[in-house]
């Protein structure tokens, strides 16, 4: 938000007759547009950092920039993608996302959120703005719903969800489909609710076949480190 609306989120984030998805395949749709026009003009789809710059003034202009990320709520963690808020009514978390994990451009970061919700739809991301980060780096805020949960989910609870899901494990935190690739199933990223169903919260998505093993394992720290 921009100007005098930076105290408060905006109109569209606020409304509940809103769809999820709608600020979503707007800047979606944005972004691609970015990406088309240097692919015509260059012949790369390498334009990341072209479309997040342009994805601020797009941001600014129509009144989803946040400028003040105190009207998130107060700074909960600091994971290896995200920048997490705990809203102040404790009932929802915000995550400033700074792509880390769109390789050459943004598309991926859309279509994982897309994917995203709709495998694990009763913890749902929903996009309401960009902001920039302690780093300073601008990024997608999301919100998602906080999990009322008694633990984190075991492995063999993430492994059996999964496989009941139709995935099957490739590698430690990794399990494919043929469809969608997810990466970083794994304990913390999992919670048990207290209601018994497992939240999968903070996992990692591409689409199979398009590189996503590579992308992840030179840009996780969970690789990086082992």
């Amino acid at each position: 938000m921009n100007n005098d609306n930076s105290q408060r989120l905006s109109p569209q984030s606020e409304s509940g007759e809103n769809e999820i998805g709608s600020l979503l395949e707007e800047a979606s749709a944005f972004a691609r547009g970015v990406l088309e026009s240097i692919q015509a003009l260059a012949g790369t789809e390498a334009c990341k950092g072209v479309q997040i710059a342009r994805l601020k003034d797009w941001a600014i202009s129509h009144n989803c920039w946040i400028s003040n990320n105190a009207v998130l709520g107060s700074f909960s963690d600091r994971g290896s993608e995200n920048e997490v808020y705990a809203s102040n009514d404790s009932t929802q978390v915000y995550k400033l996302n700074d792509f880390r994990y769109s390789d050459d451009n943004l598309e991926p970061f859309f279509q994982r959120i897309a994917i995203h919700n709709h495998l694990f739809p009763d913890c749902a991301y929903e996009l309401v703005g960009f902001a920039e980060n302690r780093d300073g780096n601008t990024c997608a805020v999301l919100r998602q719903s906080f999990i009322v949960s008694e633990r984190e989910a075991t492995q063999q609870e993430i492994n059996e969800e999964l496989e009941r899901l139709g995935f099957r494990k490739e590698d430690d935190g990794f399990f494919t489909n043929g469809d969608y690739d997810i990466f970083d199933a794994v304990p913390n990223n999992v919670l048990k609710g207290q209601d018994g169903h497992l939240y999968f919260i903070d996992t990692i998505i591409f689409n199979s076949g398009t590189g996503g093993i590579n992308t992840y394992r030179s840009l996780s720290p969970r690789c990086s480190s082992e």
